[in-house]
C-alpha cells in the first residue's frame, strides 16, 4: 500500500468495528450450536453504531471526505465536530448542522493538548 489515501482510521471507527466484530463472533458461535450465542451476539452489535456515533460527535471521528496527510493519525481530534460537519448524516441526526463547506476546504482538526488555566489574570483592556 502506498499510504497516499485517507482510509478514515479513527478512534470512533476502530471502537465501533471492535464491538461489531465481537458481536459477530459471538453470533457465529451461536450459529455453530451455542444457543444463546445468536441473541447475545446481536445484542452486542446494537451498541456498535451508537458508540461510533458518540465518539464521532466527541471529535474522535472524521468529517466526510479526505483529510490532509498530517491529520491521519489516531491522536488527532477533530474540533470542528462541536459545530457539526457539513454534509454529515451523523451530525445532522444530532442537530448539528455545521456551516456549508467552501470548495476544497476541510475542517480544522487539532491534536489534543493540555489546557492551561489562567486564574487571577485580568484583561488589560478592562483597565483602560
Amino acid at each position: 500500500m502506498s499510504g497516499l489515501h485517507d482510509e478514515g482510521h479513527t478512534v470512533a471507527g476502530w471502537a465501533g468495528c471492535a464491538i461489531a466484530t465481537a458481536g459477530a463472533v459471538v453470533a457465529g458461535m451461536g450459529i455453530c450450536g451455542r444457543h444463546p450465542g445468536i441473541w447475545m451476539g446481536l445484542a452486542l452489535m446494537v451498541p456498535a453504531p451508537l458508540v461510533t456515533w458518540a465518539l464521532h460527535l466527541a471529535g474522535w471521528g472524521k468529517a466526510p471526505g479526505a483529510r490532509p496527510a498530517g491529520e491521519w493519525g489516531l491522536t488527532v481530534r477533530d474540533r470542528a465536530a462541536r459545530q457539526g460537519h457539513p454534509d454529515c448524516l451523523g451530525c445532522r441526526l444530532a442537530g448539528r448542522r455545521g456551516a456549508p463547506a467552501a470548495a476544497g476546504a476541510a475542517p480544522e482538526p487539532v491534536a489534543t493538548a493540555p489546557r492551561v488555566r489562567t486564574v487571577g489574570l485580568t484583561d488589560h483592556r478592562a483597565r483602560q
